[in-house]
């Protein structure tokens, strides 16, 4: 199947680069998006981009514009304690015949900017503002309505609404809800000092800090917290509560904490949520990628990986069937178990950090996921 009329839904990550990986496959592609604008739909400060979604991204054409805004790290990451004492080093995994680094950060809206310039380059057409009220599946096609009453048709439809998606309702069932793993992460962007070249990563008596560099000159800040996800702490407070958690650091975390995390600095904090769907991942020609079926929590920096990989390798499914069944069936069977490890290896992480996997050794953990994921996809 080379040609046909492909709607997204979602213009988030996934739904931008299952787009551009569909438009260069032939398809004709729309986006629609809830949100008003590019803007309005970027949610956080920095992301972490493995060597993994590198290939993915140049496979769009997107890498190098994402490493010329972003830090091309060197090496994975670094791991010290709360003093600040040196423990391990990661240096990550290459891919065989590339030179792309292990790492690449950079800022949500610079990513988010690259992937929308680039599918209005390929001829993708977006749309803001354009919400679904349902989906009714024909034999060969499926009706779309949105919540104006305006209706289109369309061959195939991708669920890439995330993680609170309502597409997914439509393929597997509305029960099916991520599940809020104990722990959330507090992000605030800082000055990128000399020593965050890679991952740096700080173990605490009562979580993890870490620093991700994502550009020449700014770096952000997480902290994964345990909490209640029924606790709320105004924006106001963020910064304040934030430093709470940091008391015990020494070392850099520490040195930040004192010089950079302010009153008025800008503090997010995000609930880490986990779902890995049984497949299959489709019902007739309606499609899931991205959070909407294996959301994943931040402790590996895979997630925005795994939904670029989900777009190039349905592109490459689609083109290879003439039988829509079949090429869903494909993309889910390339793309459930590589999913899966990721998932439960970053819920395994968490669970260490929150004290629940004693002797669970999260340094192996990673270097093994980083050497799977070089593998090809």
């Amino acid at each position: 199947m080379t040609t046909g009329t492909v709607l997204v839904i979602g213009g988030g990550i996934g739904g931008l680069s299952t787009a551009i990986a569909l438009r260069n496959a032939g398809f004709t592609v729309t986006v629609v998006e809830k949100h008003a604008d590019v803007h309005s739909s970027v949610y956080g400060v920095g992301i972490i981009q493995p060597i993994n979604a590198l290939r993915a991204l140049e496979t769009i054409g997107c890498a190098e514009a994402c490493m010329a805004v972003g830090y091309p790290a060197t090496a994975w990451g670094s791991m010290y304690d709360a003093e600040g004492n040196f423990l391990f080093a990661m240096p990550g995994t290459q891919i065989e015949d590339s030179d792309l680094p292990p790492l690449n950060g950079l800022t949500r809206p610079q990513l988010h900017e690259i992937l929308t310039n680039r599918a209005r380059q390929v001829g993708v057409a977006i749309r803001y503002s354009a919400v679904f009220t349902d989906l009714d599946q024909g034999g060969d096609d499926v009706t779309v309505t949105y919540s104006d009453g305006a209706t289109e048709t369309c061959d195939i439809v991708v669920g890439a609404d995330g993680v609170r998606s309502q597409v997914r309702s439509h393929v597997l069932g509305a029960e099916l809800q991520p599940r809020y793993i104990g722990q959330s992460a507090f992000r605030v962007n800082i000055p990128r000092l000399p020593e965050i070249d890679r991952i740096i990563l700080q173990e605490g008596p009562d979580g993890m800090a870490g620093f991700v560099p994502i550009g020449p000159d700014l770096a952000y800040l997480f902290y994964n917290a345990q909490m209640e996800r029924s606790e709320r702490i105004p924006d106001a407070d963020l910064p304040r509560v934030l430093r709470e958690h940091l008391s015990s650091f020494e070392g850099l975390t520490g040195r930040v904490r004192d010089e950079f995390i302010t009153d008025d600095s800008v503090v997010v904090l995000r609930p880490e949520e986990a779902l890995i769907a049984d497949a299959p991942w489709h019902r007739g020609r309606i499609v899931l990628i991205g959070d909407a079926v294996h959301a994943i929590t931040p402790h590996l920096g895979q997630g925005a990986a795994q939904a670029i990989e989900d777009g190039v390798v349905l592109a490459e499914c689609l083109v290879k069937h003439s039988d829509v069944e079949a090429a869903f069936t494909e993309f889910t069977d390339r793309r459930f178990e590589r999913c899966k490890l990721i998932v439960d290896t970053s819920l395994a992480i968490g669970e260490w950090e929150m004290g629940r996997l004693p002797g669970f050794d999260n340094v192996a953990a990673t270097n093994h996921v980083l050497a799977v994921m070089a593998q090809p996809i």
